[in-house]
């Protein structure tokens, strides 16, 4: 991939200003903004998706999660990939059961790529169906951009970090949005709990989708069942209670 000297300086000053924000973890910097993923943001921002990276929303073991700001100054999301500290073996044990993608290497460069592209499809599914999710913009390699869910100043909040006042319709909701995946969509979420639902406006957003799988997975049923158990555990930590092995069989008869 060919990059300008113009759009290489601007990189250059991009990477500095994430260094000078994220400051002592240089590690996590230096798995992040490889070589290759420095050349995608240069497309990226060549193509006039991206402006500028603005702050680090998120890290996590798999993917750092960034704030950033296209040419007509909107907000969006950026996630990242690493390719050093990924599960590969759990990305392969996803996406080789899915029949939307055809076998793939070894390569760990590779897997992520798919990875990536899995989660897009995944995304661009729920928005069909109109199950609250970012909207996808664009896929590179390890790189994901997506709609910024959240206010100008702070991004949505977890469904675990907030204080709900009517938890029953939440939990209705929730579960209201696993049916139509399964029904609708013919997609499963495949790792949904409070850790991976954003609550904005009143509302919960499905984040983290590319583990989704569609009803053709050999174990589509388990993930789907697990789905449910995870949602109402937490749920009930909060006094709803609801049976989920009873909600798993009338979706599933």
């Amino acid at each position: 991939m060919e990059i300008d000297k113009k759009t290489a300086r601007k990189i250059d000053r991009e990477l500095q200003s994430l260094r000078e924000r994220i400051g002592a973890d240089r590690k996590t910097l230096n798995e992040v903004f490889d070589k290759p993923t420095l050349l995608a943001f240069g497309k990226l921002i060549s193509d006039r998706i991206l402006k500028f990276i603005d702050f680090p929303i998120s890290t996590g073991k798999e993917a750092n999660v960034f704030r950033a700001v296209t040419p007509d100054d909107r907000i969006v999301a950026v996630k990242v990939y690493r390719i050093a500290t990924s599960n590969f073996n759990r990305m392969i044990y996803y996406i080789r059961g899915d029949p939307r993608f055809a076998p793939i290497g070894r390569s760990k460069r590779e897997i992520i790529n798919q990875w990536v592209k899995k989660e897009l499809k995944n995304l661009e599914r729920l928005q069909e169906i109109e199950v609250p999710a970012p909207k996808p913009i664009r896929a590179l390699q390890n790189i994901l951009v997506m709609e910024y869910i959240g206010d100008y100043n702070y991004p949505a909040p977890l469904l675990k970090d907030i204080e709900m006042k009517d938890p029953e319709r939440i939990c209705n909701e929730i579960i209201g949005y696993i049916k139509k995946m399964y029904i609708e969509g013919d997609i499963i979420h495949s790792d949904l709990s409070e850790y991976n639902i954003l609550f904005y406006k009143n509302r919960p957003y499905f984040i983290d989708l590319a583990q989704g799988v569609v009803r053709e997975h050999p174990f589509a049923f388990d993930f789907l069942k697990r789905d449910i158990e995870n949602v109402v555990k937490f749920f009930r930590r909060h006094g709803v209670i609801y049976n989920a092995s009873e909600i798993f069989r009338e979706l599933i008869a």
